[in-house]
Order: structure tokens, then C-alpha cells, then sequence
């Protein structure tokens, strides 16, 4: 399963899948979730309902399945993602690790190694970054599939096209 992070929501409902120009964009995702393909977890959720808009509204809609619940293989996970960004990744400051133990990557991270899953997310990978821990990196730490919105789409399939252009 596609692990979505909370920018690949936000940056499509910003930019070039708007909800008023690419409806059948939003409409995919619950399909290709029903098939089993795709998902996100309870932490981003909760990121994207900081906002009232159709992005919030259109999450709050998902069924609940849609979210991968924690369970004791993410705990798992944490403990182990943790402990890298702790001790095990030195050249991060003290403010970056305590960020990313607050964050929903955190999280997605962990559910992924759990579950076996791909992130997929917006980020790119700064392995000389100091001040943040960036997705890219902390799956590459510990072997957890990590992918660009755009390969993720292609790999699953999506295929928009307009029906009304022109009227």
C-alpha cells in the first residue's frame, strides 16, 4: 500500500489538482483506497483538519479504513525510529529530532516499516540537512520505500481526462 504524507494532499489541492479542476483526481483516491492501494494514517489526518477548507472537508468524508491505524508494529517502529533520530543520526540539532518525534512523519514513517508500505511525499531527500529530518532520509535509514507523489500515480495507474473541454 501508498502511504500518503500530508504535503502530497496539500500540494495537489493547492495546485494542480484543485477540487473545482480536477475532481476525478480526489474521486481516484477513494477508488484506488477501496482497491487496498492507498491510504494514509490518523497523524495526517489530523494535520489536514487543522484547516476549514474542501481539503478538510473532503478528509473529514473518508471512511475510516482509509487512516492505517497504529498498531504493535508501529510501536515497534517508533521505538526504533526514535532511537535513530536520538542517537544514531548525530549530525541532526537537538530542535530537528525533537520536531520529528512531534510529527506526523514520525508516524508515517513507522506505520510504513510496520506494514511494509511506501511514503509517499513531497520532500527531497538533504542527507546534509541539519535543522530538519526529512522523510526521504529517515526511510532511507531504515530501509522503508520512499516516492515521489508523480511515481507513485504512474505506478498505480492514475489517468485523468477531461470530458467536458471546450464547453
Amino acid at each position: 500500500m501508498f502511504l500518503l504524507d500530508s504535503n502530497a494532499f496539500i500540494e495537489a489541492k493547492n495546485t494542480y489538482y484543485s477540487f473545482e479542476i480536477a475532481p476525478g483526481f480526489w474521486h481516484w483516491i477513494e477508488v484506488a483506497h477501496s482497491s487496498g492501494l492507498l491510504g494514509s494514517i490518523g497523524a495526517v489526518r489530523d494535520e489536514l483538519m487543522r484547516q476549514d477548507d474542501p481539503l478538510s472537508d473532503w478528509a473529514r468524508d473518508l471512511p475510516a479504513s482509509f487512516w492505517v491505524p497504529e498498531d504493535d508494529g508501529t510501536i515497534g517502529a517508533l521505538q526504533g525510529l526514535a532511537a535513530w533520530a536520538m542517537n544514531d543520526a548525530p549530525s541532526f540539532r537537538q530542535q530537528a529530532r525533537t520536531d520529528f518525534l512531534a510529527s506526523a512523519d514520525y508516524r508515517l514513517i513507522a506505520a510504513a516499516k510496520a506494514g511494509h508500505h511506501v511514503v509517499v511525499t513531497r520532500e527531497q531527500s538533504a542527507p546534509e540537512s541539519k535543522r530538519r529530518i526529512l522523510i526521504p532520509d529517515a526511510c532511507m535509514a531504515h530501509h522503508v520505500e520512499c516516492i515521489s507523489p508523480f511515481d507513485a500515480y504512474r505506478q498505480l495507474g492514475l489517468r485523468l481526462t477531461a470530458t467536458d473541454a471546450g464547453r
